[in-house]
């Protein structure tokens, strides 16, 4: 049904001195006559996006769908860049978020305030259906309206948001960052539920690789991760780079 895209690769860690590294998954779907961004990243990684967009020939104003997990910065603020897109959010996790007063969580007030006012905004529900294969499914504990996103076709998709943001979380069936435990545990009882209702199905997760399950039913990586930071450290620009692929090792290039 649709041809997939992983525009921004999650990855699943937390910078100890920085804040949250924000880096979350955001994926380009595109048939039925759409163009459809499933979650769509934090501030930090606007200008690599754009660069993934020009790259499949794909301008802002193509989008036609912005799908969003739930309301926290780091998958949901980029929705202003794509003036022509429908933005779908759980209609619980919208009213929740508006809700909400100014505090040190990771909700953008005022990207929030815009989306609850915007026209160009749809509220859904658990089982609805509201994009060619898109079922919204109820995912709440890292926050009460959380959605999953069932996308149905040749080859399933899951996408599971920060319900599981990684392979760890799916195999520990347990969570960080969660508003509820329990309800988080549920959430991914029911991930595991789609997962494997039918072979094959790719499972997106929040921040880390996309994924699925082998002959004994085990998370299955798809894919290269690619992650690193480049550091000027020294005395010049040549720098070096932090591979974040293998332990942190700090090695020296040339770009």
């Amino acid at each position: 049904m649709y041809n997939i895209d992983v525009l921004v690769q999650g990855f699943p860690g937390r910078a100890l001195f920085h804040g949250g590294l924000g880096w979350s998954t955001t994926t380009l779907l595109r048939g039925e006559g759409r163009h459809i961004l499933v979650d769509v990243g934090a501030f930090g990684v606007r200008h690599y996006l754009h660069k993934q967009l020009d790259d499949l020939g794909v301008k802002a104003q193509d989008i036609t769908d912005v799908v969003l997990t739930h309301a926290h910065y780091d998958h949901a603020v980029n929705f202003t860049l794509f003036p022509n897109a429908t933005v779908w959010i759980g209609d619980v996790e919208l009213a929740w978020a508006a809700a909400q007063p100014p505090g040190f969580n990771p909700l953008p007030e005022l990207y929030v305030r815009e989306l609850a006012a915007s026209r160009r905004a749809r509220r859904v529900r658990h089982g609805d259906a509201f994009l060619p294969g898109f079922t919204a499914i109820d995912a709440p504990g890292h926050t009460p309206g959380h959605l999953l996103f069932h996308v149905a076709g040749e080859r399933p998709i899951l996408f599971t948001g920060d319900a599981a943001k990684n392979r760890a979380e799916l195999l520990s069936m347990t969570v960080a960052d969660t508003a509820d435990k329990d309800a988080s545990r549920a959430s991914l009882a029911v991930i595991w539920d789609y997962w494997k209702r039918v072979p094959g199905t790719l499972l997106v997760p929040g921040h880390d690789l996309c994924m699925v399950l082998d002959a004994e039913g085990r998370p299955e990586y798809l894919g290269e991760r690619r992650a690193a930071i480049r550091t000027w450290f020294g005395e010049t620009l040549e720098g070096g780079l932090v591979d974040l692929c293998c332990g942190g090792e700090t090695v020296h290039y040339s770009a």
